[in-house]
C-alpha cells in the first residue's frame, strides 16, 4: 500500500466524554469498555486530569491498564494539562514542572502508552518563549529517554498554534523522542480576539514531526462532513508527511451529544479510509 492509501487505525480521545465523565455517568475505568463496546475502537487516549490525583497510584493504573487489555483496546499517550509551564522562566518552577511531568511518563510507561502530549506555554516574546521552551523540553527529555516514552507537543493555543514556531522548536530541540501531536482544529493564536493560523499550512508545518494526530471535530453538514475542517484535505496532509500512526477522535461540539458526535467522527474518519482495529 503506498503511502497516499495509508489506512489509519482510529482511537477514541477521552476528552470526547469530559461531560459524560464530569456528570458521574462514566468512571475513567470503565472508559475502553465503553470504547470498545460502543464505537468498536481499539485505541484510547487518557486525559490526565481525569485521575490526576492516581498518578503514582500502581493499583489505579494497573487497573486502567487490564480493563483496557481485557476489552483488545490499546492505551496510546496522556494528554498532560495543568501542570506547570514547560516554558517558564522562573527556574523553580520549572523544575516543579519538569517533576510533575516526570511522574506522567512514568504512568505513562505503566499503561503501556507510547506517548504523552504536553503543552508548550510560556510568556514572552516568540524568540524568548521558544527559548524558554527549548531549556524545559531539554531537561524533560532524559527523563523521556531513559523510560522510553515519547513526548508530542500540541498546538493548544497561543504561539504552539503558529506551526512555524512550533515546528521550529522542535527542530531546535533536536531529539527523536520528541515530536508533535497536530489538532485539526486548535489553531487559534489568540482565544480574546479569535486570531487563527491557517489550520491547512499549520497541518503541513507540523505533521513531518507527528507521533500522533487529533481529528478534533465540532459540527457536522447534513452529509456527515465536519463544516470547520476538511477531513480530506486533512488526512491527505497527514498522508503526504508519511504519517503511519494512529487517528484520535476529538468530538467538542455541543450541538449533538457526545456519543452522537464521536460516532458521526467515526464515521467520516472510515469514509475518509481510516479503519477501526
Amino acid at each position: 500500500m503506498s503511502e497516499t492509501n495509508i489506512e489509519y487505525p482510529i482511537s477514541l480521545a477521552q476528552w470526547s466524554l469530559h461531560r459524560t465523565i464530569r456528570s458521574g455517568e462514566l468512571d475513567p475505568l470503565d472508559f475502553a469498555r465503553m470504547t470498545r463496546e460502543e464505537w468498536d475502537l481499539g485505541g484510547v487516549e487518557y486525559v490526565n486530569t481525569f485521575f490526576k490525583d492516581k498518578v503514582s497510584d500502581e493499583s489505579y493504573l494497573s487497573e486502567l491498564k487490564k480493563r483496557a487489555d481485557d476489552h483488545g483496546v490499546q492505551s496510546l499517550l496522556i494528554m498532560i494539562d495543568n501542570e506547570g509551564h514547560m516554558g517558564a522562566a522562573d527556574g523553580s518552577e520549572l523544575k516543579s514542572t519538569i517533576e510533575n511531568h516526570r511522574r506522567w511518563l512514568e504512568a505513562a510507561k505503566r499503561l503501556g502508552c507510547h506517548c504523552i502530549r504536553v503543552n508548550a506555554q510560556s510568556e514572552g516574546t516568540p524568540e524568548e518563549q521558544s527559548d524558554r521552551c527549548l531549556e524545559g523540553f531539554s531537561r524533560l527529555m532524559p527523563h523521556a529517554d531513559e523510560l522510553e516514552i515519547n513526548v508530542t507537543i500540541e498546538n493548544h493555543g497561543g504561539l504552539s498554534s503558529n506551526g512555524a514556531w512550533l515546528s521550529a522548536l522542535i527542530e531546535r530541540v533536536d531529539h527523536p523522542r520528541l515530536g508533535t501531536l497536530p489538532d485539526f482544529g486548535n489553531f487559534i493564536l489568540d482565544w480574546d480576539t479569535r486570531e487563527t493560523y491557517d489550520r491547512y499550512l499549520g497541518m503541513t508545518e507540523l505533521m513531518p514531526f507527528a507521533l500522533a494526530l487529533s481529528a478534533k471535530s465540532n459540527d457536522f453538514n447534513e452529509d456527515g462532513e465536519e463544516i470547520h475542517s476538511d477531513f480530506t484535505r486533512m488526512l491527505s496532509i497527514a498522508r503526504q508527511a508519511g504519517y503511519d500512526g494512529w487517528v484520535g477522535i476529538e468530538y467538542e461540539g455541543e450541538k449533538l451529544s457526545e456519543r452522537d458526535g464521536i460516532t458521526a467522527t467515526r464515521d467520516l474518519l472510515m469514509r475518509n479510509g481510516c479503519r477501526r482495529t
